[in-house]
């Protein structure tokens, strides 16, 4: 069976700005996953060890945040919505393939080791820079952030800077 079409991007576009727009609208807020695992790292720190969390400052004022629970922060079931969705999306659409993609240059664990670090750097950027890709850019520049504007030409121009130094490892 031939895997369908992707959807065309310019309605993609429109619907994520529409989801985007009732976001805002609904919960004062944007889109974001960093929010997400930070709660599951919260979580499990209060599970681990919970003197630690009682004490230090920044397990405080997150806890003061969520009262109920750092699990039921609305982000979290965002972010499991956003992988049930492409799930099914791959699913519906004959594309769900469980395979690892390389360069005929790499090997399989040089990628899933690449992965893994590009990862972990892109998770400590999203803390350092108080939100992920979809939170600080997609959601600052709906909002016409200054800062949304300067964290997607940072997005971006370091991707283009970045891909020249690795491009031997894709082409």
């Amino acid at each position: 069976m031939k895997p369908a079409d992707y959807m065309n991007p310019y309605l993609a576009g429109f619907l994520l700005g529409l989801l985007l727009l009732a976001t805002i609208f609904i919960t004062g807020r944007g889109l974001g996953a960093s929010g997400a695992v930070k709660s599951g790292v919260v979580a499990t720190a209060n599970s681990v060890a919970p003197n630690h969390t009682n004490s230090s400052t920044f397990y405080k004022e997150y806890n003061k945040e969520h009262q109920e629970g750092p699990l039921k922060n609305w982000l979290v079931f965002e972010v499991i919505g956003v992988v049930i969705g492409a799930f099914v999306s791959g699913l519906i659409s004959n594309r769900l393939k469980f395979t690892l993609e390389h360069s005929p240059k790499i090997t399989s664990r040089i990628r899933i080791v690449g992965a893994i670090i590009g990862g972990l750097l892109f998770g400590l950027g999203s803390q350092l820079g108080r939100g992920c890709t979809s939170g600080s850019a997609l959601s600052g520049m709906a909002v016409m952030s200054t800062g949304g504007l300067i964290t997607m030409m940072a997005i971006f121009g370091g991707a283009y800077i970045f891909a020249y130094f690795f491009r031997k490892l894709w082409i």
